[in-house]
């Protein structure tokens, strides 16, 4: 049995079956009529100022919820800006769907209006790029869609939907059920799992490398349930400062100490230096369970014969049933596992005392830490960083249980649009979305988006009037003297906040943090959104060694 409907409705109704309740959108002709069929079935479009903001909002729920994401944008020069944010989510592995309307099948090749080869643009970016054939197959084609986005490595999709498609008669069949939307698992057998995990307690100093999919709630869980049953430490990695990462702490030490690592999901990329020295021991060996083969195939063609067993299997079931062996194997040695969790825990005893150089500016762990307190206060408190030297100084100082960063990208400028997100994702708990001045200017109307739906959020937007991260690489490699193309003006964001109909605090003194914490928690109870525009003193993010023994 099915039912009659247009294109627009089946696909809305194919989404309701697959659990989607919201959607992050920005109108345009060709969407037209799915916003309409969207009217009454239970789904929540929040409109952006624009495209990319919609798939960074997208991606930000997928990470946050463990759920697709859906971003929903015009085709021609809408699809264009949102596929940027493509990479992001990409990088991140997480499992977004965009939909992009689309010019008429009847009126290809003939010019139509904002006619564009979309999927081919997008492709690069996506696990899959499609566009829609007709009416009647378009149901398939989006439980095809959402079942790419989860599959294996998770990752975005991409899937066109021209207007005749969308205006067609179609059918929605009432069998349609969520368990259609979710892939197969690629399973990692007991034996193998067995095999894998003795190599790993056989070794001095083991280590399990796990990606960015391993970064939400879910995943976090299941590492920290593999760490326990087998006394070895797992350690997730979603930087693009890889081994250096400032949330690790010293961790580039110990990693550089392991005889062992398992890539559990974890690709051997720029991140782990390629898997050679001195970011890894030159004896060290390597395991990897990965879902993809190729992936395998790469680590061995870095590493060669220290590549020493393998398995193509899911992360997340691979963690569970790596978990489960626990009494067939012996644990790792505990002083090793506290050496490890150390180190990554480890700051500088000099950055207790830290204060600016300059007058009338703060030093960043100043501006940051009084943020932290509102952070435990809650136990689905969210904290969202991005830019460059001041959202590393974040990422060392801050912690929540819920962590969402611009990733293995690199790319900066999501952070407004992730705040939305987690807003939406957990409506009660408080979010601190910490971002350079820099990062604020890509999506400063979102602001608008924020009061207009009323998703409440705390930017901290580290100001110190310049491209930091690029300031630091040119003082470092051609010296004072060859400067440019960094400078910023020291724009008031909180006033810009203001006029969009939030709330603003501006912060020159350390003293003062601890107050505009307090006032930017109170207008985020009052629904709206604040920013509290701190200037700083634009240093260089330390690179943190401990000196482990």
């Amino acid at each position: 049995m099915s039912i009659a409907c247009r294109g627009a409705d089946a696909l809305v109704g194919a989404l309701s079956k697959a659990g989607v309740k919201h959607i992050f959108t920005l109108s345009g002709n060709h969407i037209m009529p799915v916003f309409d069929a969207c009217i009454g079935a239970g789904i929540e479009l929040f409109h952006t100022r624009h495209e990319a903001a919609a798939v960074h909002m997208a991606d930000a729920y997928a990470r946050l919820t463990g759920k697709v994401g859906v971003a929903l944008v015009t085709g021609g020069p809408g699809h264009a800006n949102a596929v940027s944010a493509l990479y992001t989510a990409q990088m991140a592995e997480s499992p977004v769907l965009l939909l992009s309307g689309h010019a008429p099948h009847d009126q290809l090749g003939m010019g139509a209006f904002q006619e564009m080869r979309q999927a081919d643009l997008a492709a690069p970016l996506v696990k899959m790029a499609a566009t829609a054939q007709h009416p009647h197959t378009l149901v398939d084609e989006v439980i095809q869609a959402i079942r790419v986005a989860q599959s294996g490595r998770p990752g975005p999709v991409h899937l066109s939907l021209p207007t005749d498609v969308l205006e067609g008669a179609s059918h929605l069949p009432e069998e349609v059920e969520a368990g259609h939307f979710l892939p197969p698992a690629q399973l990692l057998d007991a034996a193998t799992a067995t095999r894998l995990a003795a190599s790993l307690t056989n070794a001095s100093r083991p280590l399990i490398l796990v990606g960015p999919a391993c970064m939400g709630r879910a995943g976090r869980k299941r590492s920290e349930a593999l760490a326990g049953a087998l006394g070895i430490p797992v350690v997730g990695m979603e930087s693009p400062r890889g081994v250096n990462d400032p949330s690790l702490g010293a961790f580039a030490e110990v990693l550089a100490q392991a005889d062992c690592v398992m890539l559990l999901g974890k690709r051997l990329d720029f991140t782990l230096a390629f898997g050679k020295s001195p970011a890894f021991a030159r004896d060290c060996t390597f395991l990897q369970i990965d879902p993809e083969p190729h992936e395998i195939a790469r680590t061995r063609r870095a590493v060669g014969e220290r590549l020493k067993g393998t398995a193509v299997a899911d992360t997340f079931p691979a963690l569970d049933m790596l978990a489960a062996v626990r009494g067939d194997v012996d644990t790792c040695d505990e002083r090793w596992a506290r050496d490890v969790q150390d180190a990554i825990a480890w700051r500088p005893d000099e950055w207790r005392t830290a204060s600016s150089s300059l007058e009338k500016r703060v030093h960043p762990v100043q501006a940051l830490a009084p943020f932290q307190t509102l952070l435990d206060s809650h136990p689905d408190a969210i904290f969202v960083s991005d830019g460059g030297e001041f959202g590393q100084w974040a990422q060392a100082c801050l912690r929540a249980p819920n962590r969402i960063v611009n990733g293995v990208a690199g790319a900066i400028g999501a952070a407004l649009p992730f705040a939305l997100a987690a807003r939406v994702a957990h409506p009660d708990a408080p979010v601190v979305a910490v971002m350079g001045d820099g990062t604020f200017g890509f999506h400063a109307a979102e602001m608008d988006t924020a009061v207009r739906y009323g998703l409440p959020f705390i930017a901290v937007v580290g100001n110190d009037a310049r491209w930091n991260a690029e300031y630091q690489i040119q003082l470092r490699s051609y010296g004072a003297e060859r400067l440019i193309g960094c400078e910023l003006l020291p724009t008031r964001y909180d006033r810009v906040t203001e006029a969009f109909g939030g709330s603003g605090v501006f912060v020159e003194q350390a003293d003062d943090v601890r107050d505009a914490v307090d006032q930017a928690h109170a207008a985020q109870r009052s629904k709206l959104p604040a920013c509290v525009n701190i200037m700083i003193e634009g240093v260089a993010v330390p690179s943190i060694r401990a000196r482990v023994a």
